[in-house]
């Protein structure tokens, strides 16, 4: 019987690897071939996509970062991203404390209106927030902007930091308050360290899902100098979306980052899901 058993398992374990081995294949091909045709020209991308360069073409990269204006567009990328995330993580932060340990009257109802806000999608509010930024001349500000976003984003991290804070024991606060431990002292030395897997998990989907944002970025950041690197990247495919080498150059040059900051903090987005998935 262990022996069956064990082969059994064996077996089961192969099969679960083949899977995820498929399932990488699948995720990892598109992205290898934005980088093999990145150093190619567009005739022999045109004459085969799947082919490997016989001469690297960095000028594609060049041409790229010229054409897409990349230098301004990723410090106003970093710029959004940065006041989003600084945003979203004090606010969400402060909400998933009160709402935890429900401390306020009305937490359930608050906590149903977040769930509602989740459901509402943004194209609803393009118009009167567009009239108001105009009224106030607030068009083309990127910190404005990231407002926008960090309340786009905000029901989502509120519900993620509730959980975490609903996994610190109660004893923590309490022997705080004894000691005479404010309220504010208590979420910046007892709470913080304590959920900061939680804080360092919104940061990255926030960050990840502010970087590659679209919509609100084009509607509000008006003019190449407020560009973001996506921004950038759309706009040169009138001009060049033709000629496929550098339009390849041009996305590589966009997810690059992406990847490396996901293979970067991917073992705390992990362990930081997987604490927080415990109570809800």
């Amino acid at each position: 019987m262990e022996t069956r058993s064990k082969k059994k398992s064996i077996v089961i374990n192969i099969m679960i690897h083949v899977a995820l081995l498929f399932l990488a294949v699948i995720c990892l091909a598109p992205i290898a071939l934005v980088l093999i045709n990145s150093f190619k020209t567009n005739t022999e991308i045109v004459a085969n996509p799947l082919s490997l360069p016989t001469i690297l073409h960095l000028e594609n990269y060049i041409g790229a970062w010229e054409t897409g204006n990349f230098t301004v567009g990723f410090l106003n990328s970093i710029k959004l991203t940065g006041c989003t995330v600084i945003i979203v993580l004090i606010t969400s932060s402060l909400a998933g404390y009160v709402l935890s340990g429900k401390r306020i009257k009305g937490s359930g109802t608050i906590l149903m209106y977040f769930m509602m806000a989740m459901t509402v999608p943004i194209q609803l509010f393009l118009f009167p927030l567009y009239y108001a930024y105009a009224k106030m001349n607030l068009i083309g500000n990127i910190p404005a902007t990231s407002v926008i976003l960090a309340a786009l984003y905000m029901p989502l991290a509120v519900f993620l930091m509730r959980t975490y804070f609903l996994n610190v024991p109660k004893e923590l606060e309490e022997s705080a308050r004894m000691d005479g431990a404010g309220t504010a002292q208590v979420i910046w030395h007892i709470m913080r360290p304590v959920v900061s897997p939680g804080l360092i998990t919104v940061a990255i989907l926030v960050g990840l899902q502010s970087w590659n944002e679209y919509l609100i970025s084009s509607t509000f950041l008006q003019g190449q100098k407020k560009f973001t690197a996506t921004l950038g990247f759309l706009a040169m495919q009138g001009s060049f979306g033709s000629d496929m080498g550098i339009m390849m150059a041009a996305a590589f040059i966009l997810i690059g980052p992406i990847i490396l900051f996901f293979v970067c903090t991917q073992r705390y987005f992990v362990d930081g899901m997987v604490s927080g998935a415990i109570k809800g």
